[in-house]
């Protein structure tokens, strides 16, 4: 349902059961549109007597939040942090050694970015 909804960018419903989900029941794609709002992945709106639906997130912001909700989960869970680091490491070396470099540049990104949030802005006299 939510390719559906990235698709057209918003739909009610009946949209969706008309359209896109032909095979499922009008009552099943309400409920489960009803269950992401209350997850707060879609927003709605009152068009009439029903609730027209859109994505709150991009696709990629989506995958974007749930990838770091899933590596915050590991790093909490494992009692040294290293153990995580490393698994993304030997993971990453095995897709693509590509990936090892990207992850190398992110890293020094965001030290070279901390580094200058800590020294703050200059004065000028």
């Amino acid at each position: 349902m939510l390719d559906a909804l990235w698709a057209r960018g918003t739909a009610t419903v009946r949209e969706l059961v008309d359209d896109a989900c032909q095979d499922l029941a009008y009552t099943t794609v309400m409920t489960t549109l009803d269950r992401l709002f209350k997850k707060d992945l879609l927003t709605r709106s009152e068009e009439g007597r029903a609730f027209r639906y859109a994505p709150r997130l991009s696709r990629e912001e989506l995958h974007r939040e749930a990838a770091g909700h899933a590596f915050k989960q590991l790093l909490d869970a494992s009692p040294a942090s290293s153990l995580p680091l490393s698994f993304l490491v030997e993971i990453l070396s095995e897709r693509d050694a590509q990936l090892l470099d990207d992850l190398r540049k992110l890293v020094e990104r965001k030290r070279r970015e901390l580094s200058q949030r800590e020294a703050g802005p200059k004065e000028t006299e």
